[in-house]
């Protein structure tokens, strides 16, 4: 199942529903995607009156698609692809340290942040060098704490695309004092189009994750082309580890970290910054990940 949270372009009221081909069957105003994802049950009845009994229907053309969770309780980002640690330590100049390969580790971003599929992205204020960064994200859909790896693959209510947005000057500068990434994170993270629940993927399961293509283009030109089954911590790997000793809720959000050549620092530093120029104003970000969708943002001048 497809589920949107999207605003009619008439009235401008948030909305929850399912895809069905080239529509939309939504659910009463009243019920929101973050409300549902904590009760499986609920979830199914839920995109069952949608699709037999729905509050209205309307074109996916017609409408705006919001992020599928427009204001998550949290978003943690991973670092989970060999490849992309690998060449971002080499362009460092230094060694992969051990602890990564017994840990999932991650940061924290802002919610407040969250950008829809196909809106518009500011470049923040005193950067040269933005960056895209080509990611899955699963949805928390149960809460819990303290969950080993089997039980968190339960807790998964989705997957959806994720572009963690970059301002590598900015992160470069904050992270040489021991704290970060912050300020050359926290401006922009584009989620959607649409949260797929995991029965949609289940026959395309390979490794740790799903054999599934994912591609990044800039005004048309594509960039970046990986797979998620290259991932080296499974999503529920990750939750797990995000659970110790703490809680996780409904609707909390865990990127998987950048694909192997899935942003242009890596894609700049094994080829040239010539041929992979940073993001420019009027320049078209367009991440696509098989059975996942597509988001696609165009940069905007930051604000003076």
């Amino acid at each position: 199942m497809k589920w949107v949270t999207y605003r009619s372009r008439p009235d401008g009221v948030a909305r929850t529903g399912i895809v069905l081909g080239d529509r939309i069957h939504s659910l009463e105003p009243s019920v929101q995607l973050l409300g549902l994802i904590g009760d499986p049950e609920a979830m199914a009845d839920a995109a069952e009156r949608a699709r037999k009994f729905p509050y209205e229907v309307s074109e996916l053309s017609g409408v705006i698609l919001l992020a599928p969770i427009p204001r998550p309780p949290s978003i943690r980002d991973f670092y989970a692809f060999e490849q992309h640690v690998k060449t971002g330590h080499r362009r460092r100049g230094v060694e992969v340290d051990p602890y990564w390969y017994e840990a999932p580790v991650f940061y924290f971003t802002n919610p407040v942040a969250v950008t829809g599929p196909y809106d518009p992205v500011r470049m923040p204020f005193g950067t040269a060098q933005l960056d895209f960064e080509l990611e899955v994200a699963a949805v928390v859909g149960r809460g819990g704490a303290n969950l080993s790896p089997e039980a968190a693959e339960t807790h998964i209510a989705g997957y959806m695309v994720m572009n963690d947005w970059s301002a590598r000057d900015i992160q470069r500068r904050e992270m040489r004092v021991g704290l970060g990434p912050a300020k050359g994170k926290d401006f922009a993270t584009t989620l959607g189009p649409w949260l797929v629940t995991p029965d949609e993927l289940e026959a395309r399961c390979s490794g740790k994750a799903f054999d599934l293509v994912m591609t990044a283009r800039v005004n048309g030109r594509e960039y970046s082309r990986a797979k998620l089954s290259e991932i080296h911590w499974s999503f529920a790997e990750m939750i797990a580890y995000a659970s110790r000793g703490t809680e996780l809720v409904p609707g909390d959000v865990l990127g998987s970290g950048t694909c192997g050549n899935g942003c242009i620092a890596e894609l700049s530093f094994v080829s040239s910054e010539a041929e992979y120029p940073w993001l420019q104003v009027g320049d078209q970000v367009e991440l696509t990940v098989e059975l996942l969708g597509t988001v696609s943002n165009r940069i905007e001048a930051p604000l003076e």
